[in-house]
């Protein structure tokens, strides 16, 4: 049996393990989700967040998001590394037309906006950190296409990236100060439905806003070949 078979057979036995695990915990008979009820209930005010989604994603399984920032970090890493050796010469990129270069230029600021505005109202509508930075490293992006010899500063990509993930983790461990979980909401719930309120969520999806959109407008330069690194 060659190796590849057995990752193939190891990766569905596990595969299958898990959804049996998850199978076995689904209700029967149409019973309700009591966990998900009992959040529905309990989130806007013991966390004070308007977006069910957002008190889930940052305080209930916060531990989770943080896991899911690791595999995109390590996704990313990866596939700059396989990329970066792939960059063409300047001189086999075409210009853009005016047209594309004019628009581009226009939607850039547009764009930082609305990833920011997404971010920063994740608690009270639906978006958030994810949605927001796919949409800031489009705002990176998008420039490139029409200017490809524009420089794209790799380096501080980097520094961005690696601080917003260090926030994250940070602000989880100042939860467990006062006896709190990891990543349980800080300073208070304030007024539901206010920008400044579920206390601490807003600034754990600025940091996951700002780790997505950095890794991912680096891993867009690398896959479009376009760009010099900073």
């Amino acid at each position: 049996m060659s190796s590849r078979t057995f990752a193939s057979l190891v990766f569905t036995l596990g595969l299958g393990l898990i959804l049996a695990s998850v199978m076995q915990g689904l209700p029967l008979g149409g019973a309700p989700m009591q966990v998900g009820q009992a959040i529905v209930a309990q989130a806007p005010e013991a966390v004070g967040t308007a977006n069910i989604v957002t008190s889930v994603v940052l305080a209930y399984r916060g531990l989770d998001t943080l896991g899911e920032l690791t595999i995109l970090f390590a996704a990313a890493t990866a596939g700059g590394l396989v990329l970066s050796g792939r960059r063409p010469s300047h001189a086999t990129q075409s210009q853009a037309g005016f047209i594309l270069r004019t628009g581009a230029g226009l939607l850039f600021p547009f764009l930082l906006a609305l990833g920011a505005y997404i971010i920063l109202h994740g608690h009270l509508t639906p978006g958030g950190g994810f949605q927001g930075g796919a949409i800031i490293a489009a705002a990176f992006f998008v420039p490139l296409l029409s200017r490809p010899e524009s420089p794209f500063n790799e380096a501080v990509a980097s520094v961005i990236e690696g601080a917003a993930g260090a926030m994250f983790i940070v602000i989880g461990l100042l939860s467990l100060t006062n006896g709190g979980s990891f990543l349980e909401p800080l300073l208070g719930t304030g007024e539901l439905g206010e920008l400044f309120s579920a206390g601490s969520l807003p600034l754990l999806y600025v940091a996951v806003g700002l780790k997505v959109g950095a890794e991912l407008a680096g891993l867009l330069v690398h896959l479009g070949g376009l760009g010099e690194a900073g």
